[in-house]
């Protein structure tokens, strides 16, 4: 009998160290943590603020936290990160640091790979008090800057640890719609590849519509990784309720408070068991620390209720190729979206058991 390896890859937030535009544009010392300090819950029993556990309020700048994360998601059966990547065009970066010092110093010795967040930074995004006052803007000026992200990159690709696909580097891109020309994107960044050794990058387009499968593969991409985080609201919502959920968030700026429970059951879908598309798990979904209300919440997540999730996600790559057993973990550490598995006081480490659990007795029923 063949033994499934599911290859489960974790995204991970670099947004927990300071930076001077962070400094500037929210006061000194400023952090992820920062959000997720002050938050208070908004109605009976929500879990807030959340605080973490076994890692503490941690400073990516040590490489003793950054070991002590690769340890613990290897011991959950986690195959590796994948880093947000910030690139603004122009060769502006931000919260690099981390994964530059990850690569310049070969440690921690754990699977990474790379996404682009290619979006811009507004100043709501952050804080419910905001006012949509632009950051920094995402810019695509052309080739030389494609060429000149795609050489920054390229010590990375190369190193030994990158994740890959079919012998090639896995690349998310979190909104490939706004990359104008993006198949000539795509084409120019396997030509460079090859030119240096490689064998071209294993693109991956991030989507919330799985109608959108078609029309990316159709570009160039090599597989789709969706994220149906609020598509229960079309089963489980009548139009009516539909129609007063987005009046209420957009109007009034107030979310709805939703059961994981029932959530989590449409997370997956009969696309994630096509060989080109990567399905995601969810923990949780809470973004009310940056937010405020404006959100919407999930409630009952639990350790037990997760790993129901996962082993229903697990099912939809088992009878892939070995290489294409990919599952997104959304997230290892985005503490201000409540979507995260390191360990928090109200349940210790009991997301990563889950984890650890679903994918043994997955394994074991393959």
């Amino acid at each position: 009998m063949t033994t499934s390896k599911v290859r489960i890859i974790a995204s991970y937030l670099p947004q927990f160290h300071p930076i001077p535009e962070n400094d500037e544009w929210w006061g000194k010392g400023f952090t992820e943590w920062t959000n997720v300090g002050k938050a208070k819950p908004l109605f009976k029993r929500h879990y807030q603020p959340k605080v973490p556990a076994d890692l503490g309020y941690y400073d990516l700048r040590l490489p003793e936290t950054r070991q002590a994360q690769a340890d613990m998601a290897r011991e959950y059966g986690v195959e590796g990160f994948c880093y947000w990547h910030y690139w603004f065009g122009n060769n502006r970066r931000l919260l690099e640091r981390p994964f530059n010092e990850v690569l310049s110093s070969g440690k921690p010795d754990f699977p990474f790979c790379l996404a682009w967040a290619n979006h811009s930074w507004e100043d709501k995004q952050f804080n419910k008090e905001g006012s949509n006052k632009m950051l920094i803007e995402q810019l695509y000026p052309g080739e030389e800057d494609y060429i000149n992200h795609f050489n920054t990159l390229l010590p990375a690709f190369k190193d030994k640890r990158y994740i890959r696909v079919d012998d090639k580097p896995l690349f998310l891109i979190y909104k490939p719609h706004d990359i104008p020309q993006i198949s000539e994107f795509i084409s120019l960044w396997n030509e460079l590849a090859k030119e240096n050794g490689i064998n071209g990058i294993h693109f991956v387009a991030h989507t919330h519509n799985v109608n959108d499968i078609e029309h990316f593969m159709n570009k160039g991409f090599n597989a789709v990784n969706i994220v149906r985080l609020f598509h229960f609201f079309k089963h489980e919502l009548s139009i009516i309720e539909r129609a007063y959920t987005k009046i209420k968030r957009i109007v009034f700026k107030k979310g709805q408070i939703f059961d994981y429970r029932k959530c989590s059951k449409y997370f997956h879908g009969k696309e994630d068991y096509n060989e080109n598309c990567y399905p995601s798990m969810i923990p949780n979904w809470d973004h009310s620390p940056r937010s405020g209300r404006e959100g919407h919440i999930f409630i009952n997540s639990n350790p037990s209720a997760f790993k129901k999730h996962v082993k229903s996600v697990l099912e939809t790559v088992n009878k892939k190729q070995p290489q294409h057993q990919i599952v997104l973990l959304k997230s290892w550490n985005e503490w201000a979206e409540g979507n995260y598995i390191e360990p928090d006081l109200k349940y210790g480490r009991g997301h990563l058991e889950a984890l650890k659990e679903a994918i043994q007795e997955n394994t074991s029923n393959y």
